[in-house]
């Protein structure tokens, strides 16, 4: 039976996707095989070394200590695209939010209850103040384009905007769901030149953190308008009111407020709005729960953030899965140990991510807690599961 720790709650719909007669969940189940996990903090949290897998029913695994898992063989899941398209509406309602002039507007007519009869009069004269632009044939970039920048790319063009997309890991699968429309930026300079509109969907690392700044925002089109409904981080806060109160920048619109930002005319800041939706809820637990269930029953990883992504068709009685450091000779080390021991290895798999790797052995021979520990004892290997 399979021991499944919830950290928060947990969509119905997705922990009724668990077998009942395989799992067992709750959040004060001892010596979990795996945790499931919104957006509790899990950096100080002493994970028990029965720990398998941890999956984020979400798609941002800020919340969960990656070096700490990777170190300790915890593959970590997450759930692209399970809340794109409620990402994605919030993005569209961004963008009419930033044209239009919409919040300023709604304030301002508050401003008239008592005025009786006099509110048309008053409403005429006064609505010049919050003119905007329209959407079509305006230019939008697209930095990004997984599930939510191709779905966000998409939509714009169908409003009639005119989209650039920038994205130098393009995956397959986006490329073909991305629109024919979309104009293929080959730098960030690209866009920034270019847009009258920027919105963000990229995680943030090392890479990417704080890439707008003042020195991006100074090579953009003055007024432009920039969307940030990815993470908070990859935008510099100081340079951003700068160039507001310089009106180079004409409005920002995220879904990560800070406090020094919070009031200035020029944001129109979001509760973290992005995936609250019940339909996305369910969505990424149910994503989450195939994720988990794939990972402990069959060894194959599908959406891990901190291993590579591996898929082998079980072909024999016995499956031998390995993590290990993603250096030469380990694989020699591995199959060398199961050749001594008389095993041969009917199927096999193996790939890497920076600098961990993953691989997979089937065998038609059973394996015993003796080989196990051969396996182990090799210098760079991590942790070893039998199937």
């Amino acid at each position: 039976m399979y021991q499944i720790q919830t950290l928060n709650k947990i969509s119905p719909l997705g922990l009724e996707k668990f077998d009942r007669s395989k799992y067992c969940w709750g959040d004060e189940v001892k010596d979990p095989d795996a945790i499931l996990v919104r957006s509790a903090s899990m950096h100080e949290m002493e994970l028990p070394g029965s720990v398998l897998a941890i999956a984020r029913a979400g798609a941002g695994v800020n919340n969960i200590p990656l070096d700490k898992c990777s170190e300790a063989g915890v593959v970590v899941f997450n759930t692209p695209g399970a809340n794109a398209n409620a990402v994605k509406e919030l993005v569209l309602l961004g963008l009419l939010l930033s044209a239009r002039k919409i919040q300023p507007a709604m304030d301002w007519i508050r401003t008239l209850k008592g005025q009786g009869a006099e509110v048309p009069k008053l409403v005429e004269k006064g609505k010049g103040q919050f003119v905007g632009p329209e959407l079509l044939g305006k230019k939008l970039g697209v930095v990004g384009l997984g599930a939510i920048g191709v779905l966000v790319a998409n939509a714009a063009a169908a409003l009639g905007m005119t989209v650039y997309g920038y994205d130098p890991y393009l995956s397959v699968d986006a490329a073909w769901g991305l629109s024919r429309e979309t104009i293929h930026a080959k730098s960030l300079k690209d866009i920034y030149e270019n847009c009258d509109f920027v919105t963000l969907h990229v995680p943030c690392t090392t890479e990417t953190k704080g890439m707008i700044n003042a020195s991006s925002i100074a090579t953009m089109k003055d007024g432009v308008r920039i969307l940030n409904f990815a993470r908070g981080e990859l935008v510099e806060t100081s340079d951003l009111l700068e160039a507001l109160d310089e009106k180079k920048v004409a409005v920002y619109v995220t879904d990560f407020a800070a406090d020094e930002m919070l009031c200035h005319k020029g944001v129109v800041a979001l509760p973290h709005l992005g995936a609250s939706t019940p339909e996305s809820e369910d969505n990424c637990a149910k994503m989450a729960v195939e994720e988990l269930q794939t990972y402990l029953e069959t060894g194959n990883i599908v959406h891990s953030v901190n291993l590579p992504q591996v898929s082998l068709p079980k072909s024999t009685p016995c499956r031998i899965c390995v993590i290990h450091k993603n250096v030469s000779g380990v694989i020699n080390k591995l199959s060398s140990v199961l050749a001594e021991d008389g095993l041969n290895i009917e199927n096999m798999v193996n790939a890497s991510k920076k600098d961990y790797a993953y691989s997979i052995f089937d065998v038609a021979q059973a394996v015993g807690d003796d080989l196990v520990g051969k396996l182990n004892a090799i210098p760079d290997v991590i942790r070893v599961r039998v199937l």
